[in-house]
Formats: structure tokens, C-alpha cells, sequence
């Protein structure tokens, strides 16, 4: 093999997207600790802020999980296994077939990535949560939640700018942007979602970044923390996956069209 190759196995992809999800965890819900637990530099920043750092927190993720496809996100994982079975695709990436034991091991690897991030946010900002007051504050470090809580409403939310994710996605791995850009347009995809579609849920877009984290508060010894909100989240989770698998869908006819 030849140096700085890496042979893709199943137990790569498991490596890649557990520490690829990890990254995006601890510094996307890291940057929401910063904007939220009392005493912070980063207090009161601001939801712009926090758009930012999810973006770059994306960023990270995909650098440093490049081998396995950098899916770091069920949704994704799922869109993309949807979208290879209908177009005729049979890899996530070479070497990785698209079939139920790696859709597995994807996201197993994302999930527990995910709850090992949400634990080292806890660790660098213990003393804050410590300090902090209010419990909301806290579990919003860790998951989203509603503006306006309407079970129904907030589902097409997460419905609505997951399909934008994984669509351009799917676009981008389609040959729809030059491939030296790396990470860089996965990053702002992320901000602009945010941004534009963010406010009504505080756009989760990816089931393993809001249950990872929510099972993480659910253990943790977080001084004064209240509920983990279970009766929300559901929204998180499948809506998403709904998200994803009509894009996975969606960019079979679509995409060649639009190309």
C-alpha cells in the first residue's frame, strides 16, 4: 500500500465517522455552551454565532473524516444508500458496499461519536454548568428544541432543511462542485441553513447530533439539570430521516436535469 493511502474497511468507516461526529459534536454543541452557560467569553453571542460554529463545526467533522465518505449523519448516510439503490450506485465509497451491515456500522459509529462529543462539551464547560441557573440553558447546549413547540410543524421544519442538506449534498458528490474545494461548501450549506431555516427548531438536520447529545445529558451528572425533553425528541430524529430519504429520492430524476 502505498504511503498516505489508507485501505477503506468497515472498521475504518467506524473509526472515521465516530471521531468525524465527535468533532462536529464538541465544537458545534461546544459553541452553543459558549453562547448559553452564564460567565462564558462567548456569553449571549448571539444565534448567528452559534450558525457560525456549527458551519465550521461541519468543517472540522469532514476534514477529519474523509476515509469513510464523511457522512457524520444518519440522515446523510441514509439519503445517500437511497439514492445509490434507485440510481445504481453500489459504494459509499470504494471498497464499501451500500447494504445493511455498513448503513450499520455508519450509524452506530455517528451515535456513538456523537454522545462521546456531547461528554468532552460537558467536561470543558463543567464549571459554567456548574454556575448556570437554568436548566433549559443547559440541555439547549446539549439538543435542540422548538421556538414554538407544534409537534407537527416542527417535524416539516427538520423535514424541509434536511432535504436541503442531503439534495446538495448529493450534488456535490455528483460531480456539482470541484473537488479540491474539500469541505469548504459542506460548511457553508450548513451556515446558510441555519441561517435561512434554523430558527423554528434550531435546525438538529442530523438524528445523531440531537439523540447522541440528549442520552449524554440523560447520564451525565450535570449539577441542577432538569429534563432531557423525551417527549420532543422524536421531532429531531425522524424528521430528518424523512429529510433525508426524499432527497436521497428526489435527486435520482432531479439531479441530472438540473446539472
Amino acid at each position: 500500500m502505498a504511503k498516505g493511502v489508507v485501505q477503506v474497511n468497515l472498521g475504518t468507516v467506524f473509526v472515521s465517522e465516530l471521531v468525524g461526529t465527535a468533532m462536529l459534536v464538541l465544537l458545534g454543541c461546544g459553541v452553543v455552551a459558549n453562547v448559553a452557560l452564564i460567565k462564558t467569553k462567548g456569553y449571549e453571542g448571539g444565534f448567528l454565532m452559534v450558525n457560525v460554529g456549527w458551519g465550521l463545526a461541519v468543517f472540522a467533522g469532514v476534514i477529519v473524516s474523509y476515509a469513510s465518505g464523511a457522512h457524520i449523519n444518519p440522515a446523510v448516510t441514509l439519503g445517500l444508500a437511497l439514492n445509490g439503490g434507485v440510481a445504481g450506485n453500489t459504494e459509499f465509497v470504494p471498497g464499501i458496499p451500500i447494504d445493511f451491515l455498513s448503513i450499520l456500522v455508519y450509524i452506530l459509529a455517528q451515535m456513538i461519536g456523537a454522545i462521546l462529543g456531547a461528554v468532552f462539551v460537558w467536561l470543558a464547560y463543567k464549571q459554567h454548568f456548574d454556575q448556570e441557573p437554568d436548566p433549559g440553558a443547559k440541555l439547549g447546549v446539549f439538543s435542540t428544541g422548538p421556538a414554538i413547540r407544534s409537534y407537527g410543524w416542527n417535524f416539516v421544519t427538520e423535514v424541509i432543511g434536511t432535504f436541503v442538506l442531503v439534495f446538495v449534498i448529493i450534488g456535490f458528490t455528483n460531480g456539482g462542485t470541484p473537488a479540491e474545494l474539500g469541505a469548504i461548501p459542506v460548511a457553508f450549506l450548513v451556515l446558510v441553513i441555519g441561517t435561512s431555516l434554523g430558527g423554528p427548531t434550531g435546525y438538529a438536520i442530523n438524528p445523531a447530533r440531537d439523540l447522541g447529545p440528549r442520552i449524554a445529558h440523560a447520564f451525565l451528572p450535570i449539577h441542577g439539570k432538569g429534563s432531557s425533553d423525551w417527549a420532543y425528541s422524536w421531532v429531531p430524529v425522524f424528521g430528518p430521516v424523512a429529510g433525508g430519504l426524499l432527497a436521497g429520492l428526489a435527486a435520482v430524476p432531479l439531479l441530472p436535469i438540473l446539472a
